[in-house]
């Protein structure tokens, strides 16, 4: 079944946004009584279509279970990379869990986003996450935020990890062993070639915890999918 998102709720109905008006009737062609999921306030409600003409209603027929897993927050905080790697990054880490995406300016990132730009970006890329947890059926849309003020990744609620390719013991397997029950996750990867020698002094000094990823040597854009992954596992019930 088809999920969608909103935040405009009318007496017992929805109203659902005009890029989901367009999907439900050029895309899916939807007709009326044709029944969906909409999620409104971290809830999920089954509906039924119905074209009033002006917009599509979403008329609401039940509250379904929306139980959300015991699993901590989990926080991405990636660099600025080329375009496709981003959208893989986005739509991937929302299939698998991620509730918020931090993306930060490091010394070895080749892409430079100019800050005018930001809105657009951010945009964009919230677009991508909406489209993503409708397909993988979230009940929540991630976060997606630039934060150029470096120093302000020291007040991250929960624990704070940076993936080293410097640190050969600590893996992140044994770190998770060895910490008490937290909220939130916080798991910052680096760009081609990981952060320099001088950042992870920074980063360590600001309470991130270095880990190390293995032998392996992987794609930047892979390694968001594999920590996800990682994470999704030890807390799946």
């Amino acid at each position: 079944m088809q999920r969608y998102f909103t935040t405009q709720k009318v007496d017992n109905y929805f109203i659902l946004g005009k890029d989901d008006e367009y999907h439900i009737k050029r895309v899916m062609r939807m007709k009326d009584k044709d029944e969906i999921e909409v999620v409104y306030n971290g809830e999920v409600h089954l509906c039924s279509l119905e074209n009033s003409g002006e917009h599509i209603k979403a008329n609401i027929l039940e509250k379904r279970d929306s139980k959300i897993g015991g699993a901590p927050k989990l926080v991405l905080i990636i660099p600025f990379l080329k375009e496709v790697k981003m959208d893989l990054i986005f739509q991937k880490g929302t299939e698998l869990g991620v509730g918020e995406f931090i993306v930060v300016p490091t010394e070895r990132s080749i892409v430079k986003v100019e800050e005018k730009k930001e809105s657009s970006k951010v945009e964009r890329w919230s677009r991508i996450c909406k489209e993503a947890a409708e397909q993988s059926m979230q009940v929540s849309i991630p976060i997606v935020r630039i934060e150029r003020e470096i120093e302000n990744l020291e007040n991250l609620d929960g624990i704070k990890l940076l993936c080293s390719t410097q640190e050969k013991e600590k893996t992140i397997k044994n770190i998770l062993k060895n910490v008490d029950i937290c909220d939130t996750i916080n798991l910052m990867i680096g760009p081609e070639g990981g952060f320099s020698s001088d950042e992870e002094i920074y980063f360590e000094k600001k309470g991130f915890i270095k880990v190390s990823l293995g032998t392996s040597i992987m794609r930047v854009e892979t390694v968001p999918i594999f920590l996800s992954s990682i994470i999704r596992y030890e807390y799946m019930e």
